[in-house]
């Protein structure tokens, strides 16, 4: 039995013990090749499938994005519109003198934060290069990336939280990671009135049949829910959640940023709008041409990318996720779209080829660089 580059590559990474598991997809067209190796847990309690559920993390960032631009396309919210018309608590916001300097030492924000700062996390808040200056730690005493969203305040109370914390940098200025999706959420929220599970639930999962992707996992589904695993210093893996853990439930906090669960093939339908142009493939219309095109194009200033460089590796960033401005690695191609997740997922469109990518695992990234798993299976998916 021949085996294909894709299955060899994921079968090589379960065997070395860098995942339990794990499902890849690639599409080119109506062409799909996807392989599930391994398990769902370390026990091997049950062989990993197509249809296996995953913590996607901040592969959740592009949905997010999506849905904010719907909300833009129907004349709710503009681009350029303060985003203190629907969170005032972000209506008078400071920031420190110098990014190095204490947290005290602030001056008031120069213009107000708008909802194209937010699509493009030059808000001004969230993780920077440096996560030792002091304004970094404050945010990260109220957005831990390590606690469980179940375990966060709800919006409305995170969102006092971050209103005391300053900005690292004036608003526009700087590219920084994650905080921009969190409030994205929060924004979705406020604007549509309705949660943001409903949201989604209702304008973009139920028309693109994204069966499986939600805040929360029932119970009929948990035997397809993966294990999530952290990898220890000496190479083992850790337990973080369980099947009947954090998911069990809807959180507090419904993270715009980092909270969903998925499918390869719920995310493959989302990359297949993003290609149509905004249009499920029974024509239905759930973005427009020109919000697509805004969301897959890179925003930031060659300056910016540069100072984004830990997280953004090269890379340009459009709405919610990166975009490849450059052949710098053999599966960079320039349009490329998409993002990557600390639990060990990652999903990207090229528009150039028609192609949608999905690489999905229990086993998280150590820090913001793409890991081995990843950069093997970009290559043998481009």
């Amino acid at each position: 039995m021949t085996v294909s580059p894709l299955h060899a590559t994921l079968r090589h990474h379960v065997e070395a013990g860098t995942a339990p598991g794990a499902v890849g997809l690639v599409a080119r067209g109506d062409d799909v090749e996807v392989v599930a190796v391994g398990h769902t847990d370390v026990e091997g309690s049950a062989p990993m499938a197509r249809d296996s559920v995953f913590r996607i993390a901040s592969v959740t960032k592009p949905v997010t994005a999506a849905a904010v631009l719907m909300l833009v396309d129907e004349g709710r919210i503009g681009l350029d519109d303060p985003v203190a018309d629907w969170l005032p608590e972000l209506a008078k916001p400071t920031v420190v003198r110098t990014p190095s300097g204490p947290v005290d030492d602030v001056v008031p924000a120069e213009r107000p934060v708008t909802v194209e700062d937010l699509l493009s996390f030059r808000a001004g808040w969230g993780l920077a290069a440096d996560f030792s200056l002091p304004a970094a730690r404050a945010l990260t005493a109220v957005q831990d990336h390590g606690l469980p969203f179940r375990d966060w305040p709800d919006p409305d109370t995170w969102l006092g939280l971050l209103a005391r914390v300053p900005m690292l940098h004036q608003p526009g200025e700087a590219w920084l990671y994650g905080t921009s999706s969190a409030l994205q959420g929060i924004l979705v929220a406020r604007v549509s009135g309705r949660t943001l599970p409903d949201f989604l639930a209702e304008r973009v999962f139920e028309p693109l049949g994204m069966r499986d992707t939600a805040f929360e996992v029932p119970a009929a589904k948990r035997h397809r829910f993966t294990s999530s695993y952290a990898p220890d210093a000496d190479g083992t893996l850790r337990l973080t959640d369980t099947p009947d853990g954090a998911y069990s439930s809807l959180p507090r906090f419904p993270s715009g940023g980092g909270g969903l669960v998925s499918t390869a093939d719920d995310w493959l339908a989302f990359g297949r709008m993003l290609l149509n142009a905004g249009a499920t493939p029974d024509g239905r219309r759930l973005l427009t041409a020109t919000s697509v095109s805004r969301m897959t194009t890179n925003h930031l200033t060659a300056a910016q990318r540069e100072h984004a460089a830990p997280f953004l590796e090269g890379q340009g960033w459009g709405y919610g996720g990166s975009v490849d401005v450059a052949p710098t690695d053999p599966w960079s191609v320039p349009g490329r779209y998409g993002w990557i997740g600390g639990t060990g997922t990652t999903a990207h469109v090229v528009p150039a080829t028609g192609t949608v990518t999905v690489l999905l695992t229990q086993a998280a990234m150590t820090g913001p660089a793409s890991t081995s798993l990843m950069r093997d299976f970009w290559r043998v998916t481009a």
